[in-house]
């Protein structure tokens, strides 16, 4: 089995990652655009020009689902994503988990790029999961950049920010960024407050991990394909995982043979 995945940069890893854990036989087509990220100040048109770019050279590698490992595009790029590939391939989306943020009870805040934070996309996500609930929308600037250079000074910066604009009686933070998850670890330490218990964290990649093994309705023990593991791809040409990625515990782990 293969399972391909878009995004602008490295923000793929976690859901890359997650694929891994529950079926370490499958392969994987990690496809991004790494020179125009971020795709967030875009125009919508030209995000889904890019995810469809992306999509295209990873669909020559005939995968049998693909993965839009990106907020961003998600929102601008999955119907025409799907309208392309569909029902031959299935396509699955990325959504912010304000759903289980919500279910936590409590106020909590969804921490987002700046041109998503109060978008109409995110609000009606809000609406549609969150009525009722007290939730702060926190501008994170400069966080995915950081994370997709791994400016190790930079992403502290930008987290300190973000955690600065935070209030501290949530109880849930959304990670509403693909990249966040990268250094959720960082995020939670920032939001630590003395007394009081840590904020829960909700990522996407594990969800929507499970979804695409739903949709091949995949036994996590199937075998592996033959050829690669691993292809990564900037912009439709192969290149090694970059050193970025390798900087994270999602990439070191996929950079090494699969256990399959």
């Amino acid at each position: 089995m293969r399972i391909a995945l878009v995004d602008s940069g490295i923000g793929l890893l976690p859901a890359a990652a997650a694929l891994r854990r529950r079926h370490p036989g499958a392969a994987l087509v990690l496809s991004s655009d790494p020179a125009s990220m971020p795709w967030g100040p875009r125009t919508a048109s030209d995000i889904a020009d890019r995810a469809l770019d992306c999509a295209r050279a990873a669909m020559a590698l005939a995968p049998h689902a693909l993965v839009v490992a990106c907020n961003t595009a998600t929102v601008h790029a999955l119907p025409a994503l799907r309208a392309a590939f569909e029902p031959a391939v299935p396509v699955i989306g990325t959504v912010p988990a304000i759903k289980p943020a919500a279910a936590d009870g409590g106020p909590f805040a969804v921490w987002a790029t700046p041109a998503t934070t109060g978008s109409p996309y995110q609000r009606r996500l809000i609406a549609d999961f969150a009525a009722g609930a007290e939730v702060t929308e926190v501008p994170c600037h400069g966080l995915a950049d950081a994370v997709e250079r791994a400016d190790e000074a930079a992403i502290d910066a930008a987290v300190q920010a973000a955690a600065a604009l935070t209030p501290a009686d949530v109880r849930a933070v959304v990670l509403g960024c693909t990249h966040y998850e990268l250094v959720a670890e960082r995020i939670l330490a920032a939001l630590r407050r003395p007394g009081a218990p840590a904020p829960r964290l909700h990522g996407s990649a594990e969800a929507v991990a499970a979804q695409a093994l739903r949709r091949l309705d995949a036994p996590e023990s199937a075998p592996a394909p033959g050829g690669e593991d691993l292809v990564v791809l900037h912009t439709g040409r192969r290149v090694a995982l970059p050193a970025a990625a390798l900087h994270y515990a999602e990439g070191r782990g996929l950079a090494a043979p699969s256990p399959a």
